[in-house]
């Protein structure tokens, strides 16, 4: 399986920090944020992992991280030139995915939890990760029937559907490229990533776990903070880079 860590983006809720760097660099407590989903890949066995950068800031990845050979993995850096929706990643993607199971995580998500064995017990299909959270209106939402079977995945609803949103973790076989090419933009001009999901949900073919340990979405001042608390206290002891 193949990794892909997202970390395009403005980041404008984070000005003026991110001004003059990307959101994915800023320091969480003693490593700069990328480090944190990179340890989840390469905890899971994970070893070519490609990074998606905005023009602007990827010389500061290559600087950064280099060809991985320092991490026991392999490296691949692609451009998104603009954001264009979460699902665009795996267009950018292509030719580093190449039809192989893939599992791409975002480049501000920070997890508690190890995912070797959801991605070793992986068959193909669709498989996500969600987490009961207090402000589900931030993200896409899962809403589970009487039985705790997906029925319906909705990006950021403006009505309350459920309180379990999806975090930014994601395991799809190599389908995925081809159905990210058949979406049309969203009302915001994205290509979404709930609109893949509902792909695999529509044909059966998609899987959610519940996310055990701690998460972080750190894209704003207050999860960031909390982000920093979390790294010190938590997961210190769990890092391996």
């Amino acid at each position: 399986m193949r990794g892909i860590i997202l970390s395009g983006g403005l980041a404008t809720r984070l000005r003026p920090c991110t001004k003059v760097t990307s959101k994915q660099l800023l320091p969480v407590y003693n490593r700069p944020m990328i480090y944190y989903p990179l340890n989840t890949l390469i905890k899971a066995g994970i070893k070519e992992i490609l990074i998606i950068a905005s023009p602007e800031r990827a010389g500061d990845y290559l600087n950064l991280l280099g060809s991985g050979k320092e991490f026991g993995v392999k490296f691949t850096y692609e451009i998104q030139d603009k954001p264009g929706g979460l699902s665009q990643a795996y267009i950018i993607g292509e030719n580093f995915i190449d039809k192989e199971d893939v599992i791409m995580i975002l480049g501000d998500n920070i997890f508690e939890d190890d995912f070797a064995n959801a991605i070793k017990n992986f068959k193909g299909g669709c498989r996500v990760f969600a987490k009961k959270v207090p402000d589900p209106e931030r993200f896409g939402v899962v809403k589970f029937d009487e039985n705790k079977k997906v029925v319906q995945i909705v990006e950021k609803p403006k009505e309350w559907i459920s309180d379990f949103a999806l975090t930014g973790l994601y395991i799809t076989d190599g389908r995925v490229v081809e159905i990210a090419k058949s979406l049309k933009p969203s009302g915001r001009g994205e290509l979404e990533i709930t609109d893949i999901h509902n792909w695999y949900l529509q044909r059966n073919e998609l899987d959610v776990e519940i996310v055990d340990g701690e998460w972080i979405d750190a894209g704003t001042f207050d999860s960031l903070l909390r982000a920093q608390i979390l790294a010190k206290e938590k997961l210190q002891d769990k890092l391996i880079i």
